[in-house]
C-alpha cells in the first residue's frame, strides 16, 4: 500500500516537471550541476574545518587513553576488592570458629567448675560438722551442703565414676557423723516428751524447725529414721494415751451424782417424795431433762470454750454434754497438731501419714470410744446424746477446716455409739407417754405436764437440728408427735362436756405452739401441725360459747339463711314472730351476756394473751352473726333490732391490750 502512494507521487513529480520542462536532458544536466555544486561546497566546508577535525580525533584518541588508564585502574580495584572480600569470609569463618570453641570452653568450664565444687570437700565443712552443735545454723547450713555431695556422689557411682573415689570416703566419715550427731538429737528432742509436766509442743517446734535433719537420715539412712520415727510413735501414743485415760476418768467425777433413769421418762409423774429438787448436783428435775435452756450454748458460744480443768472445778458439777465437749475438744486440738506435726516433719501424705497418725493415736481413739459406750449405755438424757450427736458434727467440720481428716472413721464410730442409744432412749419416752393411764390423773383443764415436757423437749430437738437435719429424728419427732396428740385427745376424753374438752385441747395446743414459735422457726412442721390443730379447735370453742347467749339467733341464722340465698322472702315472713321474739331476747341480754363471755373465757385459760385471743374471735364471729341476722329480718323485726354501731361500742369495750 505504501508502495503504491510512493509511485504515485514519482508519477506527480514527473508530470510537473513534463509540465513546466520540455527538454528532459536539459533538465537532467542542470540536476547534475547542482548535484556538483553541493559537492563542491561540502568539499570546501570539509577543507575549512580539517583542522577541528583533526583537533576532534586527537581529543578523541586522549579520551581513549584516559578511559583505558580508568579501565585498568577500576580492573585493579575490583581484584583489590575481591581479595578482601575473600579475606573478611576468612575472618569471619575464623571468627565463628573462635566463637563456638570459646562458648564450649566456658560451657566446660562452669560445668566443670561446678563439679569441682560439688566434688570437693572442703576444711570448713568437715570442722562445723564435726565440732559445730546440730542447733547451730552454720550446721544446717553445711548439712544441706553435705546431703547434695552424697546425692552427686551416689549418682556418679552407678556411672563408674572414678572421681567418686577421691572423696567418697571423706564423705562416707561426714555421713556417720552428721547421722550420729543428728539421731542423738531427735532421740533427746523426743525423750523430753517423757517428762512429766512437760509441754511437749516445744520439743515437738524444736524438731520442726530442724526438720531437714529427718529428710537428711531418711535419704541416706532408712533404718536410722525408722528407728527415729518408731520412737516417737511410742513415746507420743503412751503420752496421749496416759493424758486422755486420766483426764477421762477426772471429769467423769464431775458428772452430776444423779444422772436420768428409766423413771425420767416423758410420760412418768415426777415424784417429789425422792427429794431430788433440792440437791444442786443432781439434772433429774424434769424441768431440766426435757428443756434445753442455755444448754444450746454449748454448740455455740462454748463449742471452742477453755476445756475443762478437773482440778480446779472440783466443786463444780457439769452435764454429760459439758464433759463429752470437753473431751472431745481436747482430743482434736491435739490430734489436729499432732497430725499437721507427723505430715511436715516425718513427710508423709494421704494414706502414710493416716497410717501413722493411726499407730500414735490409735489406742486413744479405741480408749474414749470405749469410755463413751460405758458412759452412754447407762444414759437416759436424750437431749445430752442429741447435743453429743452435734458436737461431733462441729468437731468435725473443724477438723476439716484445718486439713485434719484423720479422725473421720472416729466420729463415724462415736455416731455409730450414740445413734441406737439416742433412738431407743426416744422410743422409750414414746412409749411411757402411750403407757400413760388418763383416768388416773386430775381433771385439769390446764396444760398437761406431758405437754409441757413434749413441747420443749420437741423445741429442743427442733432447734437443734436445724443446721444438721436427720431423717431419723424427723421420724422419731412424727412418732413423738403423733403420741402426744393422741395422749392429749384421749385426756380431754375425760372431760364430761365439749366445751371442757376444747378448753383443755386449746391449753395444751396453746401451750405447745407458744414453745415451738420461741425456740424454733414460725414454718416448722411441728408448728404448723399444732397451729392448725389450734385454729380448728378456737373455731370450735366459739361456736360452744356463744351457743348459750346467742344460740338462738345462731341456729336461726344457719336455718333460714338458705331462704335469703334462694330469694324466698314469703318463707322468710313465716319466720317474723320467730325473729321477733329473738330480737326481744337479745335487746334484753346482749350486754349481760357479753360480760358473761367474757368473764368465762378469761377464767378458762391460764393464759391472758389466749384468753383475750378467744374472746376476740368470739366477739369477732358474734359480729357475723349479727350482720346476717340483719339481713334476714323483715323491716318490722329490722326496726325493732339494737342498732349494730350500739353492740359494737359495746364490743370495743372488751378489746384487750394483750
Amino acid at each position: 500500500m505504501d508502495a503504491l502512494k510512493e509511485a504515485s507521487l514519482d508519477n506527480d513529480e514527473v508530470r510537473e516537471i513534463l509540465k513546466n520542462t520540455t527538454d528532459l536532458r536539459q533538465y537532467s544536466r542542470q540536476i547534475e550541476k547542482e548535484f556538483k555544486d553541493v559537492e563542491n561546497k561540502s568539499i570546501e566546508d570539509y577543507i575549512a574545518e580539517s583542522q577541528n577535525i583533526a583537533n576532534l580525533h586527537n581529543q578523541i584518541n586522549d579520551c581513549d587513553d584516559v578511559l583505558e588508564r580508568m579501565e585498568n585502574m577500576l580492573m585493579s580495584f575490583q581484584s583489590v576488592l575481591n581479595n578482601i572480600s575473600t579475606e573478611i569470609t576468612q575472618l569471619q569463618r575464623k571468627s565463628v570458629s573462635m566463637s563456638l570453641q570459646l562458648t564450649n570452653r566456658q560451657s566446660v568450664k562452669a560445668q566443670l567448675s561446678q563439679f569441682i565444687e560439688d566434688m570437693a570437700v572442703s576444711e570448713e565443712m568437715i570442722n562445723i560438722i564435726m565440732d559445730t552443735a546440730v542447733t547451730e545454723r552454720e550446721f544446717s547450713t553445711q548439712l544441706n551442703v553435705l546431703n547434695h555431695k552424697l546425692s552427686l556422689v551416689k549418682e556418679l557411682s552407678f556411672k563408674e565414676s572414678k572421681s567418686t573415689n577421691d572423696v567418697s570416703d571423706v564423705l562416707h566419715k561426714l555421713r556417720l557423723k552428721a547421722m550420729s550427731k543428728i539421731r542423738s538429737y531427735l532421740l533427746e528432742q523426743i525423750y523430753k516428751f517423757r517428762k512429766p509436766m512437760t509441754n511437749y509442743q516445744i520439743p515437738q517446734n524444736a524438731m520442726l524447725k530442724h526438720k531437714f535433719f529427718f529428710e537428711f537420715i531418711l535419704s541416706n539412712e532408712r533404718h536410722v529414721a525408722q528407728e527415729i520415727c518408731s520412737e516417737y510413735i511410742d513415746t507420743m501414743g503412751k503420752i496421749y494415751y496416759s493424758y486422755f485415760k486420766s483426764y477421762s476418768t477426772r471429769l467423769t467425777s464431775l458428772k452430776f451424782e444423779e444422772s436420768c433413769t428409766k423413771d425420767d421418762l416423758m410420760g412418768i409423774e415426777d415424784n417429789a417424795s425422792k427429794g431430788l429438787f433440792a440437791k444442786t448436783t443432781s439434772l433429774k428435775h424434769k424441768s431440766t431433762i426435757f428443756t434445753i435452756g442455755k444448754r444450746g450454748d454449748i454448740l455455740n458460744q462454748q463449742l471452742e470454750a477453755p476445756i475443762i480443768v478437773p482440778h480446779a472445778q472440783l466443786k463444780n458439777r457439769y452435764t454429760v454434754e459439758a464433759l463429752f465437749r470437753s473431751e472431745q475438744y481436747a482430743l482434736v486440738d491435739n490430734a489436729c497438731r499432732e497430725y499437721l506435726f507427723v505430715t511436715e516433719f516425718f513427710m508423709v501424705r494421704s494414706t502414710q501419714a493416716q497410717d501413722l497418725f493411726n499407730q500414735i493415736m490409735g489406742k486413744t481413739l479405741t480408749l474414749m470410744i470405749k469410755n463413751l459406750e460405758t458412759s452412754i449405755h447407762d444414759c437416759y438424757d436424750t437431749i445430752a446424746m442429741f447435743l453429743c450427736i452435734h458436737l461431733i458434727f462441729r468437731y468435725q467440720l473443724m477438723c476439716h477446716k484445718r486439713c485434719v481428716p484423720a479422725l473421720d472413721k472416729y466420729w463415724d464410730s462415736l455416731q455409730a455409739v450414740i445413734w441406737p442409744r439416742l433412738e431407743h432412749v426416744f422410743r422409750l419416752n414414746i412409749q411411757s407417754i402411750h403407757d400413760c393411764d388418763p383416768t388416773k390423773f386430775n381433771k385439769e383443764m390446764g396444760p398437761h405436764y406431758i405437754t409441757r415436757r413434749y413441747a420443749e423437749f420437741s423445741a429442743a430437738i427442733v432447734g437443734i437440728s436445724e443446721h444438721f437435719p436427720n431423717e431419723l429424728v424427723s421420724r422419731l419427732l412424727l412418732e413423738l408427735q403423733n403420741e402426744v396428740e393422741c395422749f392429749i385427745l384421749r385426756m380431754a376424753a375425760i372431760f364430761a362436756t365439749r366445751k371442757d374438752q376444747l378448753i383443755y385441747l386449746i391449753n395444751n395446743y396453746d401451750l405447745v405452739l407458744g414453745v415451738l414459735m420461741e425456740h424454733t422457726r414460725d414454718n416448722s412442721k411441728e408448728a404448723e401441725a399444732f397451729r392448725e390443730q389450734l385454729n380448728a379447735r378456737s373455731a370450735e370453742y366459739v361456736e360452744e360459747i356463744l351457743a348459750p347467749h346467742f344460740g338462738g339467733i345462731i341456729q336461726f341464722v344457719k336455718e333460714c339463711e338458705q331462704y335469703f340465698e334462694k330469694d324466698q322472702p314469703e318463707e322468710l315472713r313465716k319466720q317474723e314472730r320467730r325473729s321477733l321474739g329473738l330480737v326481744a331476747s337479745f335487746s334484753a341480754n346482749w350486754k349481760k351476756s357479753l360480760e358473761e363471755l367474757n368473764r368465762e373465757v378469761l377464767l378458762s385459760f391460764p393464759s391472758l394473751l389466749t384468753g383475750s385471743q378467744l374472746l376476740q374471735l368470739a366477739l369477732a364471729s358474734l359480729v357475723q352473726y349479727y350482720h346476717r341476722f340483719h339481713k334476714l329480718l323483715t323491716p318490722n323485726a329490722r326496726a325493732q333490732l339494737t342498732n349494730i354501731h350500739v353492740v359494737m361500742v359495746e364490743i370495743k369495750k372488751y378489746k384487750s391490750n394483750y
